[in-house]
């Protein structure tokens, strides 16, 4: 559910055509994207914009209810976990980036940035505004 500042015409639908439970997923520049989920592409070049810039920007509109990072970033980009975890706060939930891609499937879209660090990925799930 839309709350308020993305320009991106395209982000800005796929938001405001969310419902609750709805999927959307942000991600760096080499996550694979299945041929039935929207691709959103955002990248310009090597970290523009960066992954964490994109988050913070849907975070302005999107309700959250819960969100999914891969079990990975934990070990392989903990600097970007502690980024993530600035920004959200609603419960994180961890799971193998194996599944993470395949639930990529059931995404209303999929946003890709410019980020070049492994597993800076997260399915962010909608909540309602009541």
């Amino acid at each position: 559910m839309k709350k308020t500042a993305v320009i991106n015409s395209d982000l800005s639908r796929v938001i405001s055509q969310m419902g609750h439970f709805d999927t959307l997923g942000i991600g760096d520049a080499g996550m694979p994207v299945p041929t039935d989920t929207e691709k959103i592409d955002l990248a310009l070049t090597n970290g523009i914009p960066s992954f964490i810039d994109v988050l913070k920007n849907v975070l302005n509109e999107l309700q959250l209810q819960e969100v999914y990072l891969a079990e990975e970033i934990k070990t392989e980009n903990p600097q970007q976990l502690k980024a993530i975890e600035r920004e959200i706060d609603v419960p994180i939930k961890f799971i193998p980036h194996e599944k993470m891609k395949a639930d990529l499937s059931k995404a209303k879209a999929f946003v890709r940035t410019g980020e070049m660090t492994p597993y800076s990925n997260i399915l962010l799930v909608s909540g309602v505004t009541f």
